[in-house]
């Protein structure tokens, strides 16, 4: 018996909304990455881009667990010289959390055509309002790993 191998036509796509209010950024992000690659599908495949759109809503309300408020830091580098920046995930996570979940999913997903398309599936709030009501998203019911 051979493996199912799923074509680029014959894939539909779904949006799921992911709730980050009191749960940890990181499980989060590992979810939606997986949604966005299309592993929770019985017909994944590795070299197609088979995955889901994510819509992920107060990411303002998600948690870091342990003392990464405190002590984990971003770095940057700003292309001149002398420009490596830091910016500590205390400040990220009041004024752009947003940004620091889509960094945690980019990081998630392969670094490739792949992984790019993926990414442009994200949609990410801060709020619990979000532009994509026309899609009929639903809510996604499975576990947060």
């Amino acid at each position: 018996m051979s493996s199912y191998m799923a074509k680029s036509s014959e894939i539909s796509r779904k949006w799921y909304i992911i709730d980050a209010t009191d749960k940890p950024l990181g499980r989060v992000a590992s979810t939606a990455a997986s949604i966005l690659r299309g592993k929770h599908l019985p017909t994944f495949t590795p070299h197609v881009d088979c995955g889901d759109h994510v819509i992920i809503l107060n990411t303002d309300k998600a948690i870091l667990t342990g003392k990464k408020l405190d002590n984990k830091v971003r770095y940057y580098h700003t292309g001149w010289m002398g420009g490596l920046k830091e910016i500590k995930y205390k400040k990220l996570m009041v004024e752009n959390s947003d940004k620091a979940m889509y960094m945690a999913i980019e990081g998630m997903l392969p670094h490739n055509t792949i992984g790019a398309h993926a990414l442009k599936r994200l949609r990410v709030y801060k709020g619990s309002e979000h532009e994509n009501a026309a899609q009929k998203p639903e809510v996604w019911t499975g576990e947060i790993k």
